[in-house]
């Protein structure tokens, strides 16, 4: 695909130098639909991205929009802060009928703010105050936010160097595989949490993601998520899931630890919960840790009211026959087919593959390979994104909605992308 220069200069002379995305697709998006981006030139993208799992129903889902246009035309309410509105008590009880309800799950809504990062602020000051302590416990590779409290249960040194402040309260542990599997579960974990003179704080809560998005498509073993939990219970700490880019659907079922049968004692939901693109964040918890003053965690926009229109929109299109969990799952073993057949064809690159439902990474040898990869694809009208500690993994997050024939189309690509880088 021939790319003609475009014009970037009020973006390269106005906008800050913090921006990141636009750096590896230099080109200015002008529309979108489904799995496909459109540049003013009129090129066109298939997108691998999906808004870093904003999207997993695509762009523009047609069903979301006429709901949202339908809400908009009738004047409903979009400012209500935590006000009681129609649009709110229909995406509660969606939420709560076809999510909540059928997995037994007991949780308390709360909407925190607008965005992952306020969640997993609420949740974590939760725990606190629940807990009446102050340590949480996270793990290596790590990401939760680029707010200060979720900076501290962050692994990623480049953004925990970005708070310019000490980021305290909060101790790293390794992860699944961390260690090469040279060393029993939690381990480490459990004689700090014995030895009186180790240093670690009785913690509060643990955070963990079941698959670390940001830090490398570091897939957890459902036994290990189990471990986890049953430490957590014994040794007096909650649990949190971060299921801001994992939930929705995006590993098949909507919560990520689903497979696992365990039940946190709070889950953060943001990124695809509205359907749409919309800021959105749920933080979810259990009856009995409901323990908030009114007015003590607040945010102006944390009841976004056509984001709850898209979001009852979704659950009820995609989530109330049990098929987009089936559906995933098939789009996932096509992927998994792929990534096996690029690292066949290509054992000198020494490849590993990884993921679940519909998230998946591909490492190389060379670290610097991804990011070779991603350009390359970027040129061919891919659009996929790296994720690692050194940007060392291609990451694919397609939409949940691709059809079968797209998701070839971008695979192929992907392959040619990385043959000729290679």
């Amino acid at each position: 695909m021939t790319i003609t220069q475009p014009d970037l200069s009020v973006f390269e002379t106005l906008e800050s130098e913090v921006r990141s995305y636009c750096r590896g697709w230099p080109t200015v998006f002008d529309r979108a639909q489904g799995s496909y981006m459109y540049d003013e030139d009129g090129h066109t993208y298939l997108d691998f991205f999906a808004g870093a799992g904003s999207l997993n129903y695509g762009h523009n889902n047609p069903v979301l929009k006429r709901a949202l246009i339908d809400y908009i035309e009738r004047d409903g309410v979009t400012h209500g802060l935590d006000m009681s509105t129609t649009a709110k008590r229909a995406f509660l009880e969606a939420f709560q009928n076809i999510i909540l309800r059928p997995r037994d799950l007991p949780y308390k809504v709360m909407f925190p703010g607008p965005t992952g990062t306020n969640a997993v602020e609420s949740a974590l000051k939760l725990a606190r105050k629940v807990k009446g302590r102050e340590s949480i416990v996270s793990f290596t590779n790590a990401f939760h936010g680029m707010s200060l409290g979720s900076l501290a249960v962050t692994g990623n040194a480049f953004k925990r160097a970005g708070a310019g402040i000490p980021l305290v309260h909060g101790t790293p542990m390794p992860f699944d595989h961390y260690l090469d599997d040279q060393v029993p579960d939690f381990l480490w974990f459990e004689r700090l949490l014995e030895d009186q003179g180790s240093g670690l704080n009785q913690p509060a809560a643990v955070i963990v993601e079941t698959v670390q998005g940001e830090g490398g498509i570091n897939v957890a073993r459902a036994e290990w998520l189990r471990n986890l939990a049953e430490l957590c219970k014994r040794r007096d700490m909650l649990l949190i899931v971060d299921d801001i880019q994992m939930g929705c659907g995006r590993t098949g079922a909507f919560f990520s630890f689903e497979e696992a049968g365990i039940v946190p004692d709070i889950v953060t939901v943001s990124k695809s919960i509205s359907g749409y693109g919309l800021p959105l964040a749920l933080t979810l918890f259990k009856p009995e840790l409901d323990l908030w003053e009114p007015g003590e965690h607040n945010g102006t926009f944390r009841g976004n009211n056509p984001a709850f229109v898209t979001a009852a929109a979704a659950l009820d299109t995609y989530w109330a026959d049990g098929q987009m969990e089936k559906q995933t799952l098939a789009r996932g073993e096509q992927v998994e087919q792929a990534l096996r057949a690029i690292a066949d064809e290509h054992p000198e690159l020494q490849p590993d593959y990884r993921g679940r439902g519909l998230v998946w990474g591909m490492e190389f040898a060379d670290k610097s390979r991804a990011s070779a990869v991603a350009a390359r694809a970027f040129e061919l009208g891919l659009l996929i994104e790296t994720s690692g500690p050194e940007s060392e993994v291609v990451k694919l997050l397609p939409a949940l909605t691709i059809s079968p024939d797209e998701l070839d189309e971008g695979l192929r690509t992907l392959a040619r992308a990385v043959r000729e880088t290679a």
